[in-house]
């Protein structure tokens, strides 16, 4: 009987929100990189990398004990040395205490960028998962509204760059932190009013975190909000006029913009300008892009007092929005090497590597299998050519070159040494 009990091994699958990246999506996820990259070239900014672990109370005094992401999506455990970690679930906090932590603050005004995977415990959604991807901006001591101008601009150029149509941008300003605490207790009055017209969790909010209710989905506060009073009408002349020279700002850089005074953002370090890029082709999760100014968020975690502003654009839904627009292509190897036998196969490691070291995309056939079928495997590699290196060859150190685009005419194959091969590509190319 034991001979014949079969153990059922189960099979291991990703984690609910954790998604893998194939091969035929990563092409469009470099485009984005590589672009990007430049942008910020462009401009000055340079890029920061931190760890994804970071300690609890980073987050939990950097973005807010009352938000949603602090007390109810962040993956935190306590570690080995009884420490309480987090995967970090956005990266503005992370990037502020790393120039603390190493003194780029006293260096001068900061322009950083970063790119890697957040974590936030949500439900999964087309474009919203579990481990998501941001690129995000950081300007740290910048206080002018030019920097908010500036910042804006870059993120609309690359969106723009990168071909997102249907743009749109949503402002608002937050205001200092004095206009916003006459606004909350303005609030706090009118809502508490109408209590039981809430949802359940705006009703939590109502005293935990109110100014999120503006932020509300459900179309029955959505209706009720459009009475409620705007932050906008308890900001004070001077907040006025700095929100008047970012949007001047963005007049004469030609980027349109619209005003939407239920605009919060969901991250409690905001102060003054808030803003989001959306794009029509996203339908319902139109955000590709938010950000906005934090002046108070260095201090706040230990830095001097620091002005700042940035955003963040979520790589998911800018690869959803993109993918609809392109069909994303495996680049194909240029060269496909075919090889046989001792000599013919260890040749033939020999002049993949030389080829790559001098610039060629090469893929090398390591099967081992019969002629026939690796030429087969060539044919279907969309490679503009095929090397042929059997132990003949290898013997009088030439190569085979065929044309995979001529297939039979006359020309399509050529025995070449390999200095005469790199003339021969140089010369195709």
């Amino acid at each position: 009987m034991a001979a014949e009990c079969r153990w059922a091994v189960e099979k291991l699958q990703s984690l609910r929100g954790m998604v893998d990246l194939l091969p035929q999506q990563t092409p469009l996820w470099q485009r984005i990189e590589s672009t990007a990259r430049r942008h910020f070239q462009r401009a000055a900014i340079s890029e920061i990398r931190t760890p994804v672990l970071e300690s609890t109370e980073l987050f939990s005094r950097g973005i807010g004990e009352a938000t949603d992401v602090v007390g109810k999506e962040m993956y935190t455990f306590m570690d080995r040395g009884d420490r309480s970690c987090t995967l970090r679930p956005e990266g503005t906090a992370s990037v502020v205490r790393a120039a603390i932590q190493h003194g780029l603050l006293s260096q001068g005004p900061q322009r950083l960028w970063y790119s890697g995977p957040m974590f936030r415990y949500e439900r999964p959604q087309a474009g919203r998962q579990r481990q998501f991807h941001q690129i995000g901006l950081e300007m740290l001591g910048f206080s002018d509204p030019r920097s908010d101008v500036e910042a804006i601009a870059v993120a609309w150029d690359l969106l723009a760059d990168l071909g997102v149509e249907g743009l749109a941008l949503e402002l608002n300003s937050l205001g200092s932190g004095d206009d916003r605490a006459r606004y909350r207790s303005k609030l706090v009055g009118w809502l508490t009013e109408r209590r039981e017209q809430l949802d359940p969790d705006s009703q939590e909010r109502l005293q935990r975190n109110p100014l999120r209710i503006l932020d509300s989905k459900i179309p029955a506060t959505q209706a009720m909000l459009a009475e409620a009073p705007t932050l906008i009408e308890e900001l004070s002349d001077e907040s006025r006029s700095r929100f008047a020279r970012v949007t001047d700002g963005l007049r004469l850089l030609g980027i349109p913009y619209t005003l939407n005074p239920r605009l919060v953002r969901g991250l409690d370090y905001y102060s003054h300008t808030a803003f989001e890029i959306t794009s029509t082709q996203l339908g319902a999760q139109a955000t590709v892009c938010g950000g906005g100014r934090y002046d108070g968020l260095v201090e706040q975690l230990g830095g001097p007092v620091t002005p700042a502003i940035g955003w963040a654009l979520g790589l998911e839904r800018l690869a959803i929005l993109l993918a609809k627009a392109e069909a994303a292509p495996i680049e194909a190897a240029q060269i496909y090497v075919v090889s046989r036998g001792d000599r013919g196969e260890l040749l033939a490691l020999q002049v993949a590597r030389q080829l790559r070291q001098v610039g060629y995309t090469i893929e090398l056939d390591l099967t081992g299998a019969a002629f026939g079928k690796q030429f087969k495997r060539a044919d279907r590699s969309g490679a503009r050519w095929a090397l042929v290196i059997g132990d003949d060859e290898a013997r009088e150190g030439l190569v085979l070159m065929r044309d995979l685009r001529a297939g039979q005419a006359a020309g399509a194959e050529e025995r070449l040494t390999v200095q005469q091969l790199l003339v021969h590509l140089s010369q195709a190319s």
